[in-house]
Order: C-alpha cells, then sequence, then structure tokens
C-alpha cells in the first residue's frame, strides 16, 4: 500500500495565529499554488482512493487536483486548538500556554486536544486502510488531502521520524509526503 499525503496550500491569517481546526480562508496565491501541487502529485497517480480532512482548505486542494468527491473524513482535521483556536501565540494570556510549548507532544491546548490525541486518531484511520488492501486486487495507492499535523502523526505511526524528529518532517503548505508499505 502507498499513502501519500497532501498539505493544503498557505491560509490567508495573520502570522503567528493559531487556527488549528477553525475553517480559516486560503490565501489569494491559492491558485498557483494549487496548479504547482496538481504538477507534483500527478507523479504520484493514480490513486485508488482519495480522503481529505472535511476543513476547506483541504478540500478545495482536492478538488482542483482532480478529486472533487474525496471522502472526507474528520479523523484527518488538524489538531483542536481549543480556547486559543483564532488567537495570535504572542496574544495568548494562558498560563497551561507555557507548559504546552514545554510539552506539546502530550498536553492538549485548553479546551482542546493533545498531539497524542490527533496521533491516535490518525492512526486509527491508517490503520483502518488496511482493510481496502484485502478488497483490491493490486495495492491500494491512496491520496489525503490535510494538515501539517496530520502529517506529521502519520509519519510517526509509520515509523519515519521519532518523536524527537517529528516536526521536522511536516512539509511545508502544499507538501508532499509518501508513506510505502504503511
Amino acid at each position: 500500500m502507498k499513502v501519500v499525503l497532501i498539505r493544503h496550500t498557505r491560509v490567508d491569517v495573520p502570522p503567528g495565529t493559531c487556527y488549528g481546526q477553525t475553517d480559516v480562508p486560503l490565501a489569494s496565491t491559492f491558485e498557483e499554488e494549487a496548479i504547482d501541487v496538481r504538477r507534483r502529485l500527478s507523479a504520484y497517480e493514480p490513486f485508488t482512493h482519495v480522503f481529505t480532512s472535511p476543513l476547506t482548505r483541504a478540500r478545495r486542494l482536492a478538488a482542483f487536483c482532480g478529486y472533487p468527491d474525496a471522502q472526507c473524513d474528520p479523523r484527518l482535521m488538524e489538531m483542536d486548538m481549543g480556547e486559543w483556536e483564532m488567537q495570535r501565540y504572542d496574544d495568548i494570556s494562558d498560563p497551561a500556554l507555557q507548559r504546552w510549548y514545554d510539552d506539546y507532544l502530550h498536553l492538549p491546548a485548553t479546551g482542546g486536544e493533545s498531539f497524542c490525541d490527533v496521533r491516535a486518531r490518525v492512526g486509527a484511520f491508517l490503520d483502518e486502510l488496511h482493510q481496502l488492501e484485502t478488497t483490491s486486487e493490486s495495492p491500494p495507492r491512496i491520496a489525503i488531502f490535510t494538515h501539517g499535523g496530520v502529517t506529521v502523526a502519520a509519519a510517526l505511526h509509520a515509523h519515519l521520524v521519532s518523536e524527537e524528529q517529528a516536526f521536522s518532517i511536516q512539509p511545508p503548505y502544499g507538501g508532499i509526503l509518501e508513506i510505502d508499505n504503511q
């Protein structure tokens, strides 16, 4: 099985804004970025299955790349940042923020979820993909339009990196990460 994760393109929010699961608009450069993603993605096609986060920034890229009917799955959403959503990190006065900075892999955002929660839901989604192997004559080729945190969680699940290296593998906006034999 081959899994290709595609991170959404740049968003139109001020730098340093914690936007997590908020359905934010895409940057005005969406079309030119999406053209580039579609061109690079062609090297991985064809796909037997295509999934997307239900957030607009992922669904819109999936549609632009030729997959308007990609299957939405809420487990592919970015981390829920709870009470911090749509605040600039520098403006968050919550004392839990520093504790989160010190251990963001394990502690939840106030009123939100932890990266461990994200890993669990993404891992469950990826484990379910193995069912596709039993219903297919050839190995499934899967595209997933999603977010940076989900991509990192998938890389950890596939043992591509350790926790200590986790965010070193996060692709840039419009980036692609391939996982073989997931």
